[in-house]
């Protein structure tokens, strides 16, 4: 009897030891905790008091053998709240770099935009002034032209020059006149900034020669009317009588001749104006 007595005693003692060793790490740990919490002064990424670690480790040392599940959980939860939370802060601030980084690459390409814009601007901006430049050159060269043919507007000079021939007494217009006088007025049709100059010269003295050439320039001046509608106003008539042949360059030196019989000189002169009209309806060139 005393034997199993003692031997109870001893298995109660057995069974008893786990619970206070329970009890005394959690009795510690919850002391040590709140002190910690007290005395601490720094926190962490999360807003919390960093996680201390137990100075005392109960009755078993570092390993309890008889430690139960709810202890277990109940000692490794606060590492896993923290861990999730530090789970959290490492979601959003990836969330946030992602967002800084897309706002910058944003930023970035604006400005590559604004700066490809400008420079098409700027190059727009060179292809307009030298335009600009273009057309100030061509209306400075025009307006030197238009100054020189204004000044010599008057300034008539000889480009064609027939001479028509008539038989003693008469003024009638022979074929072969009518054929040299046409191939000299065809060409003149819309042109401007042209004369004729009708010249006649006829045989015998005084008025009467004067007047039969006058007569001989007449006749030409009519066909070039009717013919060919030239402008009255265009033509110069003079009737030269019986007076003395101009001499060209190779006669220069020798008596002037008298002509016997009749004949007229058409002269046709032109000025600079009909070239400037003919360069102001050329076409522009393409920019």
């Amino acid at each position: 009897m005393k034997n199993r007595a003692v031997v109870a005693l001893f298995v109660a003692a057995l069974l008893s030891l786990p619970a206070l060793a329970q009890q005394q790490p959690a009795a510690s740990t919850s002391q040590d905790q709140s002190s910690q919490t007290a005395t601490s002064s720094g926190s962490s990424a999360t807003g919390k008091a960093p996680l201390q670690y137990e100075s005392r480790q109960g009755f078993w040392g570092k390993v309890n053998p008889f430690a139960r599940k709810k202890y277990v959980q109940r000692q490794t939860q606060p590492i896993r709240d923290r861990v999730n939370e530090l789970d959290e802060l490492t979601a959003a601030n990836t969330k946030m770099i992602k967002d800084v980084d897309s706002r910058a690459q944003q930023g970035i390409q604006m400005a590559s935009n604004k700066a490809s814009e400008a420079d098409h601007h700027a190059v727009d901006a060179g292809n307009k002034a030298t335009t600009a430049q273009e057309t100030a050159t061509k209306a400075n060269t025009r307006l030197t032209t238009v100054e020189g043919v204004v000044s010599n507007i008057d300034q008539y000079k000889s480009t064609n020059q027939t001479e028509i021939r008539f038989r003693p007494g008469q003024s009638v217009l022979s074929q072969n006149a009518k054929t040299a006088l046409d191939q000299m007025a065809e060409p003149l049709k819309g042109q401007h900034g042209y004369i004729v100059e009708v010249q006649g010269f006829s045989s015998g003295q005084g008025q009467e020669a004067i007047g039969t050439s006058r007569k001989m320039a007449d006749a030409v001046v009519r066909y070039l009317v009717e013919n060919h509608e030239i402008p009255v106003y265009r033509i110069y008539v003079l009737g030269m009588g019986n007076a003395p042949v101009q001499t060209t360059t190779a006669e220069a030196g020798q008596k002037p001749k008298r002509m016997s019989g009749g004949r007229v000189e058409v002269s046709l002169m032109k000025n600079d104006l009909e070239q400037l009209a003919t360069s102001s309806t050329a076409p522009a060139p393409a920019q």
